[in-house]
């Protein structure tokens, strides 16, 4: 068990219950002196309060969705942005309790864990669908007007303005019907996954999270004993979240080995991102705030996220029986561009990333 008066690697944030004795940050240089915590990081103090006012979060963005679903323009809009609410609030309960768990009831965070993923990943769909279209419309039209991508190494030297020549031409013919085949693909989807939240949010199953998180935001079930304990009951669970964090990273296949079309490794990656979101969650619950230097690489990995799937998108679209041979090429030439921002994405993640140690190199 660590210590009150051991290192940790996270440093607290300004107005933070811990400000005034806060550790070293990551990677920063050790002090002269230990720098030990102050006997009011406990649960009771610290995670009890988090929770309340993320469950409180859910509530109202609850009910501003209810009020706002109607179908005007404005109201659509504003239910979009609650839903959003909605989701971001479920995932910060569902983080705290998946790092947290062993300073509350097992089964009850358990449990409500699962049922918030559901839920978060539900609302989560109708936008990603949304979001895919317009990128990968917006692809096709740059593409149209641009040299085409290409994988490294697959020109032969000298055939390069004849290949891009005729490519532009095939692709001004096919840009348009696989644009029309993508939105109809997406927007069906898109529409499904409305369906499908609106069925949840009626739902029984629905309406037992929230009566769960309703009865969160008076009471927090921690363990016996558990709200007296010294701080090691926050600050190992988070160094622990950190630590995983760290250790996917140092695992991520370097750029020398990575192809741009091995789908395979997109996994760590994504990883990755889910494990960055659970140390910033927890960093957010101890400290007060999320680590303002891993902000360009979590959003670096969100955008691998998007053009990994938007690549699976145009994968999946180009398999669609008796299409035009035009359109089949655009939408792999939309594939090859997509896989080309999935590289650019972790070219971006590794020059953010702000512990370069931690990163392998090839």
């Amino acid at each position: 068990m660590r210590r009150p008066d051991q290192q940790t690697t996270t440093s607290a944030a300004p107005g933070s219950p811990v400000a005034a004795k806060a550790p070293r940050p990551l990677g920063a240089p050790a002090p002269a002196g230990p720098a030990p915590l102050g006997a009011d990081l406990t649960t009771e103090a610290v995670l009890a309060p988090y929770l309340r006012e993320r469950a409180a979060d859910f509530l109202r963005s609850l009910r501003l969705h209810h009020e706002h679903s109607a179908p005007s323009e404005a109201g659509g809009q504003d239910a979009e942005a609650a839903a959003r609410a909605l989701r971001h609030a479920a995932r910060r309960i569902s983080g705290s309790l998946h790092t947290f768990r062993d300073a509350l009831d097992p089964l009850w965070a358990d449990q409500l864990r699962t049922e918030l993923a559901w839920l978060s990943g539900l609302l989560a769909r109708e936008h990603a669908y949304a979001a895919r279209l317009t990128r990968l419309i917006e692809a096709l039209h740059q593409l149209s007007g641009a040299s085409l991508p290409a994988a490294r190494g697959s020109r032969p030297a000298g055939s390069g303005a004849t290949s891009d020549a005729q490519g532009r031409a095939v692709l001004g013919v096919g840009a348009a019907r696989a644009a029309a085949l993508l939105e109809r693909r997406l927007t069906l989807a898109r529409t499904r996954a409305h369906s499908a939240a609106l069925q949840a949010l009626g739902s029984s199953r629905f309406h037992a999270v929230a009566d769960a998180v309703a009865l969160l935001a008076s009471d927090v079930p921690l363990v016996p004993g558990t709200p007296g304990r010294a701080p090691e009951a926050l600050l190992e669970p988070a160094e622990r979240a950190e630590q995983r964090l760290l250790a996917a990273v140092a695992a991520l296949p370097p750029d020398a080995a990575a192809e741009p079309y091995n789908e395979a490794q997109d996994g760590p990656w994504h990883q990755t991102r889910l494990l960055l979101r659970l140390h910033r969650y927890a960093h957010e619950v101890v400290l007060g705030a999320a680590d303002p230097a891993l902000a360009g690489s979590g959003h670096a990995l969100d955008l691998h996220r998007d053009a990994v799937e938007a690549a699976s998108a145009a994968s999946a679209a180009a398999r669609t029986p008796r299409i035009a041979p035009a359109t089949a090429y655009a939408l792999g030439v939309l594939h090859a561009d997509q896989r080309h921002e999935v590289e650019a994405a972790r070219a971006v993640f590794r020059e953010t990333w702000p512990y370069a140690a931690a990163v392998a190199t090839p």
